[in-house]
């Protein structure tokens, strides 16, 4: 039992139950004594059945008395404590009213109960133990209390167990775990002991250690390793509070302590670990309170319906000045620094737990063996560690050598003594210590050795040593961005990046990197790019432009480690435009010469070029695991070949439309001379490709283009394919470069006026997303539309009869004028959370007499039907679009002209933006 003045804290008590009054019930009242008149028989009866049927709206009570002393500022420790003590209290008072105290069982509580931490909702884990079988008459009671159990609302997880029975369950590491933690309430004192030794008897400390490891691991794998996803489990997510239990298991078994507290009297936590490892389970629980309290059940996922609410409850408040989302990205920062803080002192622990208890423990062959690295260092078995517990305090120096010896002699891991001293000695990281010449040295040279790079980067982070180095990086640990896009805190995200660019000299990734592979690998002075990667998010969150703020800063830290003047304005540089070929490749027509030559002008030479294609590759990757594709590759060779061509003053290159229409047919023809296929000979293909007209051959690649050729050619009538009356051609084939599962459909058919609203509302129709569109109008008044789908079901794929649908619909939809009606339906959960304002801008492009429309706004289902049906009424001809889906945002770009090819007039652009915007803003959240 746990000390708890449930009365300081205001909870509502308990209905009494009268002692031993289960005799008492309607069912058995005949077997009371007769000794007993009716009338107190009757009273008895009655006021039993009061107490039991009061206990539903008790037990409801209980929460909200724990809610309303969680707002008076009781301390969240005190309330699990105290929720545990009331369904003690409960317990041991239906144990005695069941007259299971008559029995041999003993009641337990087990888990997170046995801990004395219940949550609103949290699961009460209960253990009946019995030394032998259980008696049929205790089978009944036992029974009678589950079932009434389940009626007031508790729903236990209920194990009953002889001793023997409970031995062999305690096999299963996860039941052991629950034994370690078991509590007697009542009953059967000689079983209070038991379930320790059961443990003790199944597990060995070094096998009990090993399973519970691999199952944090595993753990792990589940949630992507990261502490930093964007809905966490604050439970099993690493950081979250099994990362506290595990260090409490593996403790238990070998101090037989109760309390996370016991083991500072043991020595094995530290104070100051003790305290902060305290601080932040109080902080988990006080979330998880919260998402109890309003979801009403046992949820630990922190999911985006919940966390701006639970961030004002938690008192996160919106500050005048303050972007939109700032309060809730403040809690969800503390919140990731808070999961960083506990998986770093659990990894810590449970390893200090090996070194010190199993370790020593072992045969001496697989003991790890000692050798000197110098007077300050020792490498032991895989790890390193100080040579005596003064390193650091008396060779200062000696932090930043540490991480550089790690490198150079391909060590990974830090014993546990070495990384107590570090996060002590990381406090003492000052600006004199900043403007030591020495350690000046010693950092840049960390960048420059790259093995272990990442390893070790990310051990300074997490004990203290990057941040305290550079400022500045404390301030975006943790740091996160509340929308789909960017999948990371920024701290995570610039290690993950410069992680990405180690991949770069890996021959394990260079199949799916081959020209940034290469272009890095001849890069010698890597460390400019590393220092690019630190210094490209470091402002955000600041206000302002980050990629401004984060080049003076990049500048500054540069020239005040040594390095020359070229050296550093070429990380400013990187960090200032580490944008800009991202954006240019996803957002421009870099199929026009002139924005490839513009592009050029800013990047200026060649050596910028290489450095920005490696660094903006490897920045993609690390932003969002489904950003990177072969469809954004393609865009980003694209970009980098054409403009190395131009900066190399390449007399091959293509500098014009004409040239780079040349190009592509020529190398469409080159394919097609490898082709075997009888009904295309080239005289055809090429009288098909001068009727097709030049946008086409612009916008599209080789490869698609011999697959629309073919196509064309063999559909019936042979030959004639595009005549005026021929069916539409609808073709599908697999595509795999924007999404695993996408098709690409191409429509060649006569053009019409409302062929897009009619495209996009089919597809809408069969709930169908597209993911990328190219609108080409032939110089015969034939469209030549190709699009990337993806289907949510996915049997768009595998079956045929779908398939078959979809070109039927199409060529139906074609036939009629009509455009067919939209379906409704609801914007994913995810997405209701995001706020994006709808913002459209126009950009006249001179060379094809068309606007380029931009559109940003929430992506949602039908989003581009919705667009379709405006262009239909606006009398809009759409020539050309790009789709981009960036997490919750559509960025998509339209060519556009009036339906006479002609340019559209200033009002009828301020029209077309008006009534867009009121379409897009009918939201379907229900």
């Amino acid at each position: 039992m746990f000390n708890c003045d449930v009365a300081a804290i205001d909870l509502t008590p308990m209905p009494l139950l009268s002692t031993n009054s289960a005799t008492l019930s309607a069912d058995s009242v005949a077997t009371v004594s007769p000794l007993v008149d009716d009338s107190e028989r009757s009273n008895a009866v009655h006021a039993t059945d009061i107490a039991i049927a009061a206990l539903p709206e008790w037990l409801v009570q209980i929460n909200d008395d724990i809610s309303r002393a969680l707002e008076r500022g009781v301390n969240i420790r005190q309330l699990v404590t105290a929720r545990s003590c009331v369904i003690d209290d409960l317990l041991i008072a239906l144990f005695n009213w069941f007259e299971l105290d008559k029995t041999d069982l003993a009641l337990f509580a087990t888990g997170g109960y046995g801990r004395g931490e219940l949550s609103l909702y949290s699961d009460v884990d209960i253990l009946l133990l019995t030394p032998n079988e259980i008696t049929a008459d205790s089978s009944e009671k036992i029974d009678n209390l589950v079932a009434l159990l389940w009626d007031i609302g508790l729903e236990p997880a209920l194990s009953v167990r002889s001793v023997s029975e409970c031995l062999e369950a305690a096999q299963d590491h996860t039941i052991a775990s629950t034994l370690l933690e078991a509590r007697l309430l009542i009953g059967n004192e000689e079983l209070q002991e038991v379930p320790h030794k059961i443990v003790n008897t199944q597990w060995s400390p070094r096998d009990f250690y090993e399973v519970k490891i691999a199952e944090a691991k595993s753990r792990y794998l589940q949630h992507n390793a990261t502490e930093y996803n964007l809905e966490p489990n604050i439970k099993t997510a690493p950081g979250g509070l099994r990362d506290i239990h595990i260090i409490g298991w593996v403790t238990k078994r070998y101090f037989r302590v109760s309390k996370l507290y016991d083991l500072v009297q043991q020595n094995f936590l530290t104070e100051k670990e003790f305290d902060e490892l305290n601080f932040a389970e109080g902080y988990l629980w006080q979330i998880r309170h919260y998402l109890h309290e309003l979801t009403g059940r046992n949820e630990n996922k922190l999911l985006f319906d919940y966390q701006r609410e639970i961030a004002q409850l938690m008192g996160y408040e919106t500050q005048p000045d303050d972007q939109p989302n700032a309060a809730v990205e403040r809690f969800m920062r503390d919140y990731y620094r808070c999961a960083m803080q506990i998986s770093t002192l659990s990894e810590m622990l449970t390893n200090h737990y090996y070194e010190t208890i199993i370790e020593p423990q072992l045969p001496d062959e697989e003991r790890p063996k000692k050798h000197p690295i110098n007077a300050r260092f020792n490498q032991v078995g895989e790890q390193i560690a100080m040579s005596h517990h003064r390193v650091f305090a008396q060779h200062p120096e000696s932090i930043l050598e540490m991480f550089l010896l790690m490198g150079q002699y391909g060590i990974k891991n830090v014993r546990t003594h070495t990384l107590r001293a570090l996060k002590i000695a990381a406090r003492g990281i000052d600006q004199v210590y900043r403007d030591n010449p020495t350690h000046q040295a010693l950092f840049l040279a960390n960048l420059k050795e790259q093995n272990y790079l990442f390893h070790r980067l990310r051990t300074m982070n997490r004990y203290g040593v990057l941040g305290s180095y550079i400022p500045a990086f404390a301030q975006v640990t943790g740091l996160m961005q509340y929308d789909l896009f960017h999948r990371y805190t920024v701290d995570a995200h610039t290690l993950f990046l410069i992680r990405i660019l180690h991949r770069f000299t890996d021959p394990r990734f260079s199949e799916e990197f081959p020209l940034v592979s290469s272009i890095f690998q001849r890069i010698e002075r890597k460390e400019i790019l590393v220092l690019a990667a630190m210094f490209h998010d470091i402002a955000k969150g600041r206000g302002g432009n980050h990629s401004l703020l984060g080049e003076t800063e990049s500048i500054e830290f540069c020239l005040a480690h040594g390095m020359s003047t070229a050296d550093a304005h070429l990380v400013g540089w990187l960090t200032r435009y580490h944008l800009l070929m991202s954006m240019t490749a996803q957002k421009k027509d870099i199929s026009d010469p002139e924005v490839v030559t513009l592009f050029a002008d800013l990047v200026g030479n060649v050596t910028h070029l290489n450095h920005l294609y490696v660094l903006t590759v490897a920045d993609m990757n690390a932003t969002n695991p489904q950003l990177w594709n072969s469809w954004r590759a393609t865009l980003m060779k694209q970009l980098y070949s054409q403009t190395r061509r131009i900066l190399r003053a390449d007399i091959d290159a293509p500098t014009n439309r004409q040239d780079m229409i040349s190009a592509t047919r020529k190398q469409a023809l080159a394919m097609l001379d490898n082709v075997d296929n009888q009904h295309m000979n080239r005289d055809e293909v090429l009288r098909l490709w001068d009727d097709l007209g030049d946008e086409y051959f612009l916008r599209e690649i080789a490869e698609d283009i011999l697959w629309h050729t073919e196509a064309i050619l063999n559909h019936p009538p042979l030959g004639r394919a595009s005549d005026a009356d021929s069916t539409p051609l609808v073709v599908l084939r697999e595509h795999r470069e924007l999404a695993l599962d996408a098709v690409q459909v191409f429509v060649y058919t006569q053009d019409q006026v409302n062929l897009f609203a009619v495209t996009m509302a089919v597809f809408d129709q069969m709930n169908l997303d597209v993911l990328d569109a190219r609108i080409i109008t032939a110089t015969r008044d034939f469209a030549l539309d190709s699009y990337v789908l993806l289907d949510r079901s996915g049997t768009l794929l595998v079956d045929i009869d779908s398939q078959q649908e979809l070109k039927q619909r199409l060529i139906d939809a074609f036939k009629n004028p009509t455009v067919p009606k939209l379906t409704h339906r609801k914007i994913p959960r995810q997405l209701r959370h995001f706020d994006v304002a709808t913002t459209i801008n126009f950009e006249f492009n001179e060379a094809s007499n068309q606007h380029i429309m931009s559109l940003e706004t929430l992506d949602q289902p039908g989003l581009l039907a919705r667009v379709g049906q405006v262009f239909l009424q606006q009398k809009i001809e759409v020539h050309a679009a790009r789709i981009t889906t960036l997490g919750e945002r559509a960025e998509d770009m339209f060519y556009i002209s009036d339906q006479d090819d002609l340019a559209l007039s200033a009002d009828k652009l301020e029209t077309l933006k008006a009534t867009l915007i009121e379409s897009l803003s009918i939201r379907n959240d229900c």
